[in-house]
């Protein structure tokens, strides 16, 4: 088992919370090849926004087993890189799929998503 940390995307978590069988979801399918997870604060943001009270304690349970990224200056400076680079390219996305893409850049993070079609978009971007 590899030991590095992965960011994860706000679809992994989506996946993970909705799958009935939480063992058949990417989250479980990643833990094979990583022992550390991160998400952004970008993330965290886009889960509140979708969370319901009955929900809470699932998203207190497994943010106590992952580490939380801020969306700090070095961020915010890939982030506007980012959109520069998708705006030559008449190529743009969404601006929380920058931001987190900017969170994985800036902390030379891989990113696990199952929005690849966004995320590719993104030059020097790892995705997984």
């Amino acid at each position: 088992m590899e030991n590095r940390i992965v960011l994860l995307d706000t679809s992994i978590l989506i996946d993970l919370f909705r799958r009935k069988v939480k063992e058949n979801s990417a989250f479980y399918q990643l833990a094979n090849d990583y022992q550390s997870f991160a998400v952004s604060t970008i993330t965290r943001f886009e889960i509140f926004v979708g969370q319901r009270d009955n929900q809470n304690e699932f998203w207190t349970n497994f943010y106590r087993n992952v580490r939380i990224l801020d969306f700090n200056d070095n961020c915010a400076f890939a982030a506007s890189n980012i959109v520069k680079q998708l705006k030559s390219k008449s190529q743009m996305i969404e601006i929380a799929d920058i931001l987190i893409g900017g969170t994985a850049i800036a902390n030379n993070l891989p990113l696990a998503t199952l929005n690849k079609n966004h995320f590719n978009r993104i030059d020097n971007l790892q995705i997984i």
